[in-house]
């Protein structure tokens, strides 16, 4: 179960959305799957850098190739917002796409991925990673109910006007 702190933290995210213009609670689903993934990625290559330090051997199965450091989480949540911006619409997001390589399933599941975010959002954009970067999500089972929470809120979307129907 989460705790109310990190749903406070979760409802925070979702206002910046909101109050950036990004109103569609999907969209935000969305956005925020993509970015806690690439998070994701960046802490589980750490913990293979890091058992292969104690181990004094290579990393094995490295997510990230040598040359690839910009790319991870850890780094680029410390550049300028519109720096950060171009870097995720133009290296990681395609890096994300082809993991895996062509024709897996997670391949056919990522392939029509989008990052939606304008680039006049940069700002917004870095607003969100810094606070994904503050939610705790090593707890067993903080994930699943991250997510259980925010599909909680598609039932309550609506109520502030996101599928209104325009008029005629």
């Amino acid at each position: 179960m989460l705790t109310g702190e990190i749903r406070n933290q979760v409802d925070r995210v979702w206002d910046v959305f909101w109050t950036g213009g990004i109103s569609n609670p999907l969209e935000v689903i969305e956005q925020l799957t993509y970015l806690l993934f690439i998070k994701r990625l960046d802490e589980l290559h750490t913990l293979r850098e890091n058992k292969a330090h104690r181990l004094r051997q290579p990393i094995e199965n490295p997510i990230f190739a040598p040359d690839q450091g910009e790319l991870r989480w850890s780094s680029f949540k410390h550049r300028e917002p519109r720096q950060m911006y171009d870097l995720i619409v133009d290296e990681v997001f395609p890096f994300m796409k082809s993991l895996g390589g062509e024709n897996t399933a997670f391949a056919a599941h990522i392939r029509d991925a989008r990052f939606t975010l304008p680039p006049e959002k940069a700002g917004l954009l870095a607003r969100v990673v810094d606070m994904l970067d503050h939610i705790p999500m090593e707890g067993r089972d903080t994930k699943g109910d991250l997510y259980e929470y925010m599909l909680s809120k598609l039932s309550t979307a609506g109520q502030n006007g996101q599928f209104r129907t325009p008029r005629h």
